[in-house]
């Protein structure tokens, strides 16, 4: 089953060709990154991708349905994690994932999220004490709250340049 379907997808500011005929397919289950230097689009193809920004031209689905025109049913299966969330580094891992639990009609279990990402002997601490990988964890959580078929999102720039493909746990 297919959770991302992109063709032809293409995105101008101001005369500005950024998103070029972009073709790409996830799988449902499949970890996906779209990387590549600054400038390249990713962000602009990033929140076409979550409804967040009209396309020029091309199609999309994202789990089933067009994000130019899907309802608040569609946004609930969507997790989103944006670039910068260090706002809320006092915060204990469980305090954050519970707060954005409370942005789903039907989240899932804050401790199952928290098991899902292996932080479960982090759940009490401060998020500002948190190693860079347990962070990148918390993020994938943040996004993973949604019960249900969901797809993840996050517009933060590894430093590698070449696409990658990973199997996923069942997020």
């Amino acid at each position: 089953m297919t959770a991302i379907e992109v063709r032809g997808l293409r995105k101008a500011y101001k005369g500005h060709e950024v998103v070029r005929g972009i073709d790409l397919e996830v799988a449902r289950g499949e970890v996906f990154a779209l990387l590549g230097p600054n400038g390249a689009g990713k962000t602009t193809t990033t929140e076409i991708l979550e409804g967040h920004r009209r396309r020029d031209g091309g199609e999309v689905r994202v789990l089933d349905a067009d994000p130019g025109t899907a309802g608040s049913d569609w946004r609930a299966r969507i997790g989103i994690v944006l670039q910068d969330t260090d706002d809320a580094a006092d915060l204990t891992v469980t305090e954050m994932v519970k707060h954005l639990a409370g942005f789903y009609p039907e989240p899932r279990p804050v401790a199952e999220v928290i098991g899902l990402v292996g932080l479960e002997e982090k759940s009490k601490s401060r998020i500002r004490t948190l190693s860079g990988g347990q962070r990148r964890r918390l993020d994938v959580a943040r996004s993973a709250s949604s019960a249900g078929p969901s797809c993840c999102s996050s517009t933060s720039r590894p430093p590698a340049s070449t696409p990658r493909r990973a199997a996923s746990s069942g997020i």
